[in-house]
């Protein structure tokens, strides 16, 4: 991730004052006026450019409300070499592909640099959006995440309805007519504008995690647009919510054991030594357990409980890459003792508060606001603690709190699409990244999705963590290089060393 003030600062420079936002330019009102705008670029941050998109809300209807959509890009570094616009999305929902493109020098091989321009914007709703989707206040949404996610009594159950309801009624008061039209399908739409817009007769793309759902859904609509699409850490269109929540649960239940057996191979393990990966995580969830009944201290002063919810969201996000595992060592060292703020600190990287004004980002509502609208949901209480249930016997450690997080879609206040069916037939070869011990996205949803894709390509990593490319696996980087250079594809079910 880049640092926080260079992305506002993109941010900043993105969002108001480009020719391509002045009222002297008169906004699209066909959608053939739409495909003709181009972008007007601006300097805004160490080499980047920046300017605005306009979409429709109601792509029927595109004389109607429109969304304003922050774009960044860094020039190809190699003119000569420039092959077009690589777009890419780090996934969520909920993610900023600005903040993304920022990291380009880092997250974007120098081979494709050289070659392409990267361009990242904000889909609909997220980011620097205009309009954005607002939910919850700081104080709401701390409150919403200390509340416990695994209850066990009719008042813990209650309580959590309500901190539900709120986050759904808070949508509908400060959102309620962006709420229908943040769809995935909607920002599918949305990229193919930006294709356009970029000059670009067919689209490049690096999507990860939820970033593949858009990429597959973009091919789905416009295959004939595609020259090449990496779906890292793919999602699988086809699995119900209850089977995404469900195997994502299992999905950090391996990485759990990954992290603990690791552990266990050194002196300074907090779990234990000459002990079992069974035992470790015995030892962790007694922890959880405990400070579910009665919070630890923390440094952090601002009043909230280091309860079981917040540090189990803690756990999650240091098991998303092993460059965080010695800080999860730490803070399981730390929460032993009492002390529950690294496990803390963790948490609030992962939903992007801000620790010194406690706020957040919008990451949390437009997640969820785009989850509930993306696939149906069930309703009825009942429904929920069976799935619950279901995940809690396939994932002890996080089964539960990983379904009741989901509740605020029971009650949502929009309808959502139905489980859609994505093919993609008439696509160009299509590359699907999946890491055989991803948390988030387990490896089984890039099996599904490759199969499913009528032209997919699987390429796996023998690894831990969450997505492939650029995460260490050179073996991997060289195939997706080539991909996105030559669109040379490896032999599907090519599976990369450690």
């Amino acid at each position: 991730m880049t640092a926080a003030t260079a992305c506002l600062a993109a941010l900043a420079a993105c969002s108001s004052g480009s020719p391509a936002h002045r009222a002297s330019v008169p906004a699209p009102v066909t959608l053939a006026g739409y495909y003709a705008q181009r972008l007007h670029w601006t300097p805004c941050d160490d080499g980047f450019r920046c300017a605005r998109l306009l979409v429709p809300f109601d792509y029927s209807r595109p004389a109607w409300k429109r969304f304003s959509l922050p774009v960044i890009e860094l020039p190809a570094a190699d003119p000569r070499q420039r092959l077009g616009a690589l777009v890419v999305n780090p996934g969520g929902p909920g993610g900023s592909g600005v903040q993304y493109a920022l990291a380009a020098r880092t997250v974007i091989a120098p081979a494709v640099r050289d070659r392409f321009d990267v361009v990242g914007f904000d889909p609909r709703g997220v980011g620097g959006s205009q309009p954005a989707v607002h939910c919850l206040t700081g104080p709401q949404l701390d409150r919403y995440y200390t509340t416990d996610d695994t209850p066990d009594t009719p008042g813990q159950l209650a309580q959590l309805v309500t901190e539900s309801k709120l986050f759904a009624t808070g949508c509908e008061k400060d959102s309620g007519a962006l709420l229908p039209w943040i769809s995935t399908p909607n920002a599918a739409r949305d990229l193919d504008l930006l294709r356009a817009a970029l000059g670009e007769p067919k689209l490049t793309y690096l999507g990860k995690s939820y970033g593949t759902y858009l990429g597959a859904w973009y091919a789905q609509l416009f295959p004939e647009h595609i020259r090449a699409l990496v779906l890292d850490g793919a999602l699988d269109p086809d699995a119900t919510s209850a089977d995404i929540n469900r195997t994502q649960a299992g999905g950090f239940e391996v990485a759990l054991r990954s992290f603990a057996a690791n552990c266990l191979t050194l002196s300074s393990c907090p779990l234990g030594q000459h002990t079992t990966v069974a035992a470790a995580i015995a030892r962790i969830q007694a922890l959880l357990n405990r400070v579910t009944r009665t919070p630890l201290a923390n440094d952090l002063g601002d009043g909230r409980a280091a309860n079981g919810a917040l540090l189990t969201e803690g756990i999650v996000a240091a098991l998303y890459t092993t460059a965080y595992w010695p800080t999860l060592r730490t803070g399981l060292q730390q929460a032993f003792g009492g002390d529950g703020t690294t496990l803390i600190e963790l948490a609030d990287a992962l939903l992007e508060r801000n620790e010194a004004t406690g706020s957040y980002t919008n990451l949390p509502d437009a997640n969820m606001a785009i989850n509930c609208v993306d696939r149906p949901w069930p309703r009825s209480l009942a429904a929920w603690r069976s799935a619950a249930a279901s995940a809690q016997r396939a994932a002890p450690q996080f089964g539960a709190a990983v379904v009741w997080g989901s509740l605020p879609c029971a009650y949502w206040p929009v309808s959502s699409d139905p489980l859609p069916h994505i093919t993609a037939p008439g696509a160009p070869p299509i590359l699907v990244v999946g890491t055989t011990r991803d948390p988030a996205t387990p490896y089984r949803w890039a099996q599904a999705l490759s199969r499913e894709l009528s032209s997919g390509v699987l390429l796996g990593w023998n690894g831990n963590g969450h997505t492939a490319y650029m995460m260490g696996s050179s073996c991997v980087d060289s195939y997706v290089d080539s991909y996105l250079i030559s669109g040379a594809v490896p032999r599907s079910g090519t599976v990369c060393p450690p």
